[in-house]
């Protein structure tokens, strides 16, 4: 697969808008036609429906009483009631989908749907943990991290008369998610229940994102866990080696994504994932983004497997964080780097309110016309070209002359689907004009004179190819310029 074109949807509240527009309430089984076509035609490869499965009354109650989060209600929801609340979407009671959204018939006539229009479905694997409403709290409670005695941060699981007193998950860096029950993935037992239910889930849907992936490697879960000994049999191995490996036994084109953190991406994809996430770049992009060609050429043996986004539904919105221009650059780069290209729910119309997992509504934004026509037509325009498709190379941008930094600023992304033809994408994210030579490390490019069409504006240069394989191809460009230069042999 070439390069996958990803769209995250925040299920609740979309089918909510859908419903509110179409003044009934719709299921999955009842989109409208009109959303397949759009992703059809802005070249949407994978739909991830964020948040399809069950969560429980004690979840919820602790989303609704958590002052924390009842700020972060108001500021992304002003006059928000109980009934907006719906609680986290990873906090789950189980792998069912509720009947207000359709059921699994209507999950599964959704999927249905997507393929008709070439797209596959992507779902939610949440293996670090449970929400407080799963049946296995009191039937199993061997299979979740038991704590040392009752105190807090712990729960109450088991049968009554006998309680068992387990730990919260939880990010080691980060107090205790108190809506959640903590997997113990130490045990055998717990690992061979939490690969069956994987593979229930995986019959569903063509891919995973798996929340928090890194949280289970086998020393990132001792160090965590350490003051809570393991009390069933210990299993040797990675958790991830083992399921994967049970998925594509009967599924071998089965999609894994990994959201990933703390530089352990590359461990992750050694285990068996498609895609890690590449949180680098996105940071890079907002706090240093001179620094980013460095940071995607360090990157270069697994920058294929990255997933780049500007958003999703952790991160502040996009045009948020981001003026106009640096916006167009920013969203340009995202969409021309190899790997996996993931935009957000609204990221395309421009809003600007990060709204947080737990509500089921959001309130209305504007369309910003500018930001949306950019998305349009950047989309249209890499979907009818052969940029990120084929191989793919980074090239570090060379000085256009001494004692002039601004090359730094430059990301140059060499695309090659055939032979004799080629894409270079550019785009300068400084906000000041910058100047550059771009290396073209291309097969047989001496021996032949160059047409170099921009698909992106209205020029057209000639260049022989010894001088281009000489010295690189020379720009000279305005603060956060895009291009996207298609290169074909010619005879003049």
């Amino acid at each position: 697969m070439n390069h996958p074109l990803l769209l995250e949807l925040n299920t609740r509240c979309w089918l909510r808008e859908l419903s509110t527009a179409a003044g009934v309430p719709l299921t999955l089984a009842a989109v409208p036609d009109s959303e397949f076509t759009r992703w059809r035609k802005l070249g949407f490869t994978h739909l991830w429906l964020m948040g399809v499965w069950t969560t429980g009354p004690r979840s919820r109650q602790v989303s609704l009483s958590s002052p924390s989060l009842q700020r972060e209600f108001d500021r992304a929801l002003p006059g928000w009631t109980e009934a907006d609340v719906g609680g986290s979407p990873f906090a789950i009671a189980g792998y069912t989908v509720p009947g207000e959204i359709g059921g699994i018939t209507g999950l599964q006539d959704f999927r249905h749907r997507l393929h008709q229009y070439g797209i596959k479905l992507v779902l939610d694997f949440i293996p670090n943990h449970f929400g407080l409403d799963h049946p296995w709290i009191k039937e199993r409670p061997e299979l979740f991290v038991q704590a040392n005695e009752d105190h807090e941060g712990s729960i109450v699981g088991g049968r009554d008369g006998a309680p068992v007193y387990l730990c919260h998950g939880r990010d080691p860096n980060f107090d205790p998610w108190t809506d959640t029950v903590q997997l113990d993935h130490r045990r055998e037992d717990t690992r061979a229940c939490i690969i069956r239910q994987l593979l229930d889930v995986a019959r569903e849907c063509d891919g995973l994102r798996c929340d928090m992936a890194m949280l289970i490697l086998s020393d990132v879960f001792a160090q965590t866990w350490s003051k809570y000994p393991c009390r069933g049999g210990p299993v040797p191995g990675e958790f991830w080696a083992e399921a994967i490996a049970a998925v594509r036994r009967t599924f071998p084109d089965f999609l894994f994504i990994a959201e990933a953190y703390w530089n352990r991406e590359r461990d992750l994809l050694r285990l068996g994932f498609d895609y890690a996430y590449h949180k680098a770049v996105t940071d890079a992009l907002s706090q240093a983004p001179d620094r980013l060609q460095a940071t995607v050429i360090g990157a270069s043996d697994w920058l294929p497997c990255g997933v780049h986004f500007l958003e999703n539904h952790d991160e502040n919105r996009a045009a948020a964080r981001f003026s106009g221009a640096s916006l167009g650059a920013a969203a340009f780069l995202i969409l021309t780097l190899p790997g996996l290209r993931l935009l957000h729910d609204r990221q395309l119309e421009g809003w600007r309110v990060r709204v947080p997992v737990h509500l089921c509504r959001r309130g209305v934004e504007p369309t910003n016309p500018g930001i949306l026509s950019r998305y349009d037509r950047l989309l249209a325009t890499l979907a009818a070209s052969d940029v990120c498709c084929g191989q793919c190379e980074v090239v570090p941008a060379r000085p256009a002359w001494r004692e002039n930094p601004t090359c730094t600023w430059f990301v140059l992304i060499l695309w090659q689907h055939q032979p004799g033809e080629f894409h270079l994408a550019v785009v300068n994210l400084a906000p000041h004009r910058s100047q550059c030579y771009a290396p073209l490390n291309v097969a047989e490019l001496a021996k032949s004179n160059w047409r170099l069409i921009d698909l992106f504006g209205d020029e057209c240069h000639l260049r022989t190819g010894p001088e281009l394989e000489a010295h690189g191809l020379y720009l000279d460009v305005t603060a956060y310029a895009t291009q996207v230069f298609q290169f074909r042999p010619c005879s003049g």
